[in-house]
């Protein structure tokens, strides 16, 4: 199901980077002049190039595969740098700055001193905004006492996924997934079950998908729930969600992650989506991971949470507390200040111009030959549109080849578990956008 390494390695050899026109990184940057240094005989120098083959790399290191995304990210920086000109749409980073009442508490913090430690699972004022944000919003109360604030929600959902699963469990992750859901089971030791979904059902899970896997997994101990979904922008609604809480009463050893870190970019439903701690029995036994990159902007300041009940809660700490300690103290001022003093209009706002780009996308997308779509995505700000037809199904190799001719940057489905797909990021500028679709067009059209 996983995108093997040779993507990777086509992409980052020095061989490739020659073929694209492009010079290779440079392997020594901003070293001293040799003049300045005393000689040293050769046999005692030493670099980070030297083999040890006395040191052993943790075994588990060969069933971990690395993000695709930041990979391809990397090196479109690494080519940028070059004096390339790249499209990029393989990132999920909106294109406008944080709010402003966001930016000034962060200046204010650091004027202000505010930068020593904080609490390990974060400041009681931003616990606090949580709390009130999530009742007043989603329904569902916690204590402050059952938030952990760390640093980034992809932290927090790598410690939810630690607090319940080790070796021989069991750990349901739909497909598409986001790629670092089955690489954190793996660091875990639990194993990835993959629960595959269909295009025409918007790659939303089936109830009934749901109970077949549970059934043919009797050790599964968490369910991973993205949603809105990244790479696919399905949504599922509170009618559907009821249903796949029904299914999960019949196995009560099952918890949930529930990954909303997309849920306030939502285009149906009065821009509502629910949370999955508010169905029917399912607080007791959710973990509801959220934070502040998507819908405020807030990427680089890495913040994010996890609210769950009290044992959970807990043991999440404990683990936070051996990893990370605390989140930045700048950080969590400027998240204080994006649930306190943003006002929900602001956000809208910027929920209405990413439906435009979504809309702009499909329009673009429609017109071109054997690329379909079949549900229109109606969250986050992704679209997965099936390529398959092309390169003989092989994604990778589109993506690498558009890479080459064209400068325009995607990540192939194969990453996310579904092959014959790419992944578009809309979040960016309408300009940018229109030069993406139409270096993509062209290059379909010199491929059919």
């Amino acid at each position: 199901m996983r995108l093997t390494l040779a993507f990777t390695s086509l992409l980052l050899s020095a061989n490739n980077y020659a073929s694209y026109g492009f010079a290779p990184p440079a392997t020594s940057v901003g070293m001293t002049s040799p003049r300045t240094l005393p000689i040293t005989p050769t046999s005692s120098l030493l670099s980070a190039t030297t083999e040890n083959e006395e040191i052993a790399l943790n075994p588990m290191l060969a069933s971990i595969k690395p993000s695709k995304t930041v990979e391809i990210f990397s090196l479109v920086k690494q080519m940028q740098a070059e004096g390339n000109e790249v499209t990029s749409l393989c990132v999920g980073e909106p294109d406008f700055l944080p709010p402003q009442a966001v930016l000034d508490a962060a200046v204010e913090a650091v004027r202000a001193g505010d930068t020593g430690y904080t609490a390990v699972t974060g400041t009681a004022a931003l616990r606090q905004a949580i709390v009130d944000d999530l009742k007043r919003r989603k329904g569902i109360e916690y204590a402050p006492t059952d938030v952990v604030v760390g640093n980034g929600a992809k932290q927090c959902v790598y410690q939810g996924v630690l607090a319940v699963c080790g070796p021989g469990d069991a750990v349901i992750v739909p497909a598409p997934y986001w790629p670092s859901y089955p690489e954190m089971v793996a660091l875990a030791g639990a194993d990835p079950v993959i629960l595959e979904t269909k295009a025409d059902d918007g790659f939303l899970i089936t109830p009934e998908a749901l109970r077949d896997t549970l059934e043919s997994n009797s050790n599964a101990k968490l369910l991973i729930l993205c949603n809105p979904s990244n790479p696919t922008g399905g949504v599922h609604d509170q009618e559907r969600l009821e249903q796949l809480a029904k299914v999960l009463e019949d196995y009560p050893q099952v918890a949930i992650l529930a990954d909303e870190i997309y849920e306030r970019l939502v285009y149906t439903n009065n821009g509502v989506c629910p949370a999955f701690a508010a169905m029917p029995n399912m607080f007791h036994r959710t973990m509801t991971v959220n934070g502040f990159s998507k819908a405020y902007a807030m990427t680089g300041m890495r913040l994010g949470y996890v609210a769950a009940p009290t044992k959970l809660a807990k043991a999440i700490a404990t683990i936070q507390s051996q990893l990370t300690s605390c989140a930045g103290s700048i950080s969590q001022a400027a998240g204080v200040a994006a649930l306190t003093k943003v006002e929900d209009e602001e956000l809208d706002a910027n929920v209405k111009i990413m439906e435009e780009k979504r809309n702009y996308v499909l329009d673009r997308l429609a017109s071109m030959n054997d690329v379909n779509v079949a549900v229109p995505p109606n969250g986050a700000f992704y679209v997965l549109p099936d390529v398959s037809t092309y390169f003989n199904g092989d994604d990778a190799e589109l993506c690498l080849q558009l890479l080459k001719s064209k400068q325009l940057a995607l990540v192939p489905g194969s990453s996310f578990g579904a092959p014959g797909t790419i992944r578009i990021s809309y979040a960016t500028s309408l300009d940018e956008l229109k030069v993406a679709c139409d270096k993509l067009e062209q290059f379909l059209q010199e491929n059919e």
